[in-house]
């Protein structure tokens, strides 16, 4: 799994750090130098005749040992053959077979959707952009939109439900936004190569931030590069090609190494910013948000589309029994129960996806790197350590206070192992401020997404509001 490479006396060795799940494949790299007669970094190697020749891929070699006797040989060995990794997979053994995890490429899927749509008799798709909503004495009646050939149009109905995606323009008038953009997402697609673990997403907890990637299909895999703060390098004069060669070539796994340089050089390199959006609605007679027009967190999870397929679950259990949806201000105060009854699953994801971005990016601060390295060795443990975040990633147990329970065992896991064998005065104060740091991580994601809506739904008087009488 893990390289060594001998010259002459030194003996060069990969270090691969890999913390893998079904859905999450999580991992880094980490090098060391030693200086002697021969010495080697992480590009070069300098022979005793003084040429520097490049190791057998840059950035594979971490650590050099000088010497291979005993001592030599058998700590190459021992270093060479520990890679960490986890490989997570779902707990499914009490879900139906048709319950899985699923990647593809999300135009097709959309496109496919859109068919399965205009399948039904009763259902007619339009294409055009809509300008603004309808409005009459505080009651949303319709849409007015623009068709493919400029002509102005609108359409009237008695209910009108917006989800127009994270670039809404339409959002203003139905909530309060407070969009935030933690980061950027750098995309590739890697041809005709294999992924260390098939059939699983792969997180590499690299430097500054991580990078995805998962299989799109039977031959490409998506690759997601995260770079945090809303400024990326350009891709117009190759400071973006630069940066993904020299900075994450290096800490993607050998397996994708040469088809991710491949993808670099094939210059079809996109960039998205990474939005996050609290739930914050203003309830309006005639019309409903939802999607992420409505609500979006950090995309490191993939839990978008789990919130708003559950979303669609939750609105449609509401609106089956009605017969009429003419009464605007009834069928509003009714559906405010909409937000409340999404909560379990749309705050356990959401906070999960904050929480985990901050705890995997790189940083400086010792405790921060200490929560860091016990979220890895915490899922490490196996078991409920590793099913239950897993089931709440993936939405099968939306419990936020199960959510919450774990997070902080996760910390005080890791004071735990700052304090064996022997606690000192440092490892004390980096344990406390690593209880500070996980509190400042989960507690404005949980004040945002609402405490009482989030552990207490059923305190909430619209948790019981029956449907306007016919």
């Amino acid at each position: 799994m893990l390289d060594t490479y001998v010259f002459g006396w030194i003996i060069c060795v990969t270090l691969s750090a890999f913390a893998i799940c079904n859905f999450v494949f999580a991992g880094k790299k980490f090098c060391a130098s030693l200086e002697t007669d021969a010495a080697m970094c992480a590009e070069n190697i300098t022979t005793a005749a003084g040429e520097c020749r490049q190791s057998k891929r840059d950035g594979e070699v971490d650590v050099v040992i000088v010497g291979a006797g005993v001592a030599g040989s058998a700590l190459a060995y021992t270093l060479g053959k520990d890679g960490k990794h986890i490989r997570l997979s779902y707990p499914l053994e009490k879900f139906h077979s048709d319950v899985a995890g699923r990647s593809f490429h999300n135009g097709r899927f959309i496109q496919r959707m859109r068919e399965k749509a205009a399948s039904l008799p009763n259902v007619r798709l339009e294409q055009g952009t809509v300008t603004s909503l309808l409005e009459e004495k505080g009651v949303i009646k319709g849409v007015q939109y623009k068709t493919k050939d400029s002509q102005e149009l609108s359409v009237c109905a008695p209910f009108t439900i917006v989800c127009d995606g994270c670039f809404s323009n339409l959002r203003r008038s139905l909530c309060n936004p407070k969009v935030d953009v933690p980061s950027c997402f750098v995309g590739l697609v890697l041809e005709n190569c294999e992924l260390p673990y098939a059939n699983h997403g792969h997180v590499i907890l690299g430097e500054p931030s991580p990078v995805l990637f998962y299989p799109i299909s039977s031959t490409e895999i998506r690759c997601l590069v995260d770079i945090p703060g809303q400024k990326v390098p350009s891709i117009s004069n190759g400071e973006m090609a630069k940066y993904l060669k020299t900075v994450i070539a290096p800490q993607v796994p050998h397996e994708l190494h040469d088809a991710f340089i491949a993808a670099v050089d094939k210059g079809r390199i996109r960039t998205m910013p990474n939005r996050s959006m609290p739930a914050a609605p203003h309830p309006t007679p005639g019309a409903l948000l939802m999607g992420d027009a409505f609500n979006m967190r950090h995309p490191l999870t993939g839990g978008g589309m789990t919130v708003a397929l559950s979303d669609i679950v939750v609105l449609r259990n509401l609106l089956r029994p009605l017969r009429d949806l003419n009464d605007a201000p009834s069928l509003c105060k009714y559906l405010e129960s909409f937000y409340t009854l999404r909560k379990p699953v749309a705050s356990t994801i959401n906070t999960l996806a904050g929480a985990l971005y901050k705890v995997f990016c790189a940083s400086p601060d010792p405790a921060r790197k200490e929560m860091r390295q016990a979220c890895f060795d915490y899922l490490s443990l196996g078991g409920q350590f590793s099913e239950g975040p897993i089931s709440l990633l993936s939405g099968l147990n939306p419990r936020p206070l199960t959510l919450v329970l774990h997070f902080f065992a996760v910390a005080i896991y890791g004071v735990g192992r700052l304090l064996l064998p022997f606690p000192s005065p440092k490892r004390i104060w980096i344990g406390l401020r690593l209880i500070s740091s996980a509190s400042g991580i989960i507690m404005p994601i949980i004040k945002a997404e609402g405490v009482r809506q989030m552990f207490f739904p059923t305190t909430v008087p619209a948790y019981y509001r029956n449907p306007p009488l016919a």
